[in-house]
């Protein structure tokens, strides 16, 4: 059975994704989310935490056994052989249960979010990249008031991403959010209405 449409939906953080998705499902298009599914592969007892407990040790655990994520991401933080063994325990395994996910949802297409889709190189995970773009002082705003930090901060994780001139320029489609929720919503409903004739032309 031919797999159904998937738009990769990405952004710099920030950026409105979250929204973005949240409308998406509110018409009924089945989501599929990196970050969701990056913390379910890593439940305890799952293969994933004991692959990476194996590698890490057992100080990234909190004591009910369950994995301890500020304490992982400060051992990754410095350290790119660390950051990349992670990736290495972590990818396969999210795109797995994406894969699995995907075949049993349905949906006339189905919207894959992955927040560093871009950053991970061309792939043959999606059909088609939607890309959620916002200028950088309200990603620097939003950034510092959601987790309550100062601006300097913000901008330094900002500048980990990728270019904002990167992520458009791999985008099949753009959404703007620049403006009102309204009419965030009404981008969306236009990029829903174009995405079920690209489904239904692929029968």
């Amino acid at each position: 059975m031919a797999r159904k449409l998937r738009i990769g939906l990405t952004g710099g953080i920030a950026s409105g994704k979250s929204t973005v998705s949240k409308f998406f499902a509110d018409l009924g298009v089945p989501v599929i989310d990196a970050d969701e599914v990056s913390r379910l592969v890593v439940q305890p007892g799952s293969a994933g935490l004991a692959r990476i407990e194996h590698r890490f040790g057992s100080g990234v655990l909190d004591g009910d056994g369950s994995l301890n994520r500020r304490a992982l991401r400060a051992l990754i933080f410095e350290d790119s052989a660390a950051r990349r063994d992670l990736e290495a325990i972590l990818h396969p395994l999210i795109r797995g249960e994406m894969d699995a996910l995907s075949e049993r949802t349905g949906g006339e297409y189905q919207i894959f979010a992955i927040p560093l889709l871009v950053e991970a190189g061309p792939s043959d995970r999606v059909d088609r990249v939607l890309v959620v773009d916002a200028d950088e002082e309200s990603q620097v705003r939003r950034v510092m008031a959601r987790d309550q930090i100062p601006e300097q901060q913000a901008r330094a994780i900002l500048a980990a991403q990728a270019a904002r001139a990167a992520r458009l320029a791999a985008a099949d489609d753009v959404i703007s959010n620049s403006g009102s929720v309204a009419d965030l919503r009404q981008s969306v409903a236009k990029l829903h209405a174009k995405y079920l004739r690209l489904a239904q032309s692929r029968h």
